[in-house]
């Protein structure tokens, strides 16, 4: 299997594994590392460098793809924890296993922030998006109820204007 990794050459030149040779330019598609399509169908000619590694490299982004006998110290000893958790009343849901009955707003990540000399700790949450509350259920109601009485006046004004046209149309 094809892992994409990535990289830039000193002068901010992205490294394309499907080239060899170095830098030249190429008609850039959508899905090439350095180039966002504006348009459907667009190409555009850009500068990609080889895949050869070497002195000449600022970046390179590499994939852990098989873990050996030891550790790389720094990198695959330590697990880092989710600095975030998740936002979405669904994602939390799905994350705390959840039903619709429970109140979601107990169970967000706080996140501790660092404390400041002399003041109690804080923690901060996110604020849960796609929540339904009291003021979102009136707001539907509320779209719904105009959304009615708009088709109501619609048809009392057509009815009132088919009985003005019987009308002269009667006097002619």
């Amino acid at each position: 299997s094809k892992i994409d990794t990535s990289g830039l050459s000193m002068w901010g030149v992205n490294l394309n594994f499907d080239a060899f040779s170095a830098t030249f330019v190429e008609p850039a598609k959508k899905g090439m590392p350095g180039y966002k399509q504006r348009r459907k169908g667009e190409r555009k000619r850009k500068s990609i460098r080889g895949c050869i590694v070497d002195s000449r490299l600022s970046v390179l982004d590499l994939v852990i793809v098989k873990r050996g006998e030891q550790e790389i110290p720094g990198l695959t000893d330590t697990t880092q924890p989710r600095r975030l958790g998740p936002k979405r009343v669904g994602k939390i849901r799905k994350l705390f296993n959840l039903s619709k009955e429970d109140d979601v707003r107990q169970y967000v990540v706080h996140r501790p922030l660092p404390e400041k000399d002399g003041k109690k700790a804080r923690t901060k949450a996110p604020k849960i998006q796609r929540l339904v509350t009291p003021a979102r259920l009136q707001r539907k109601r509320k779209v719904l109820a105009l959304k009615k009485q708009r088709s109501e006046k619609n048809k009392r004004q057509a009815a009132e204007y088919a009985k003005l046209l019987a009308q002269r149309q009667k006097e002619k």
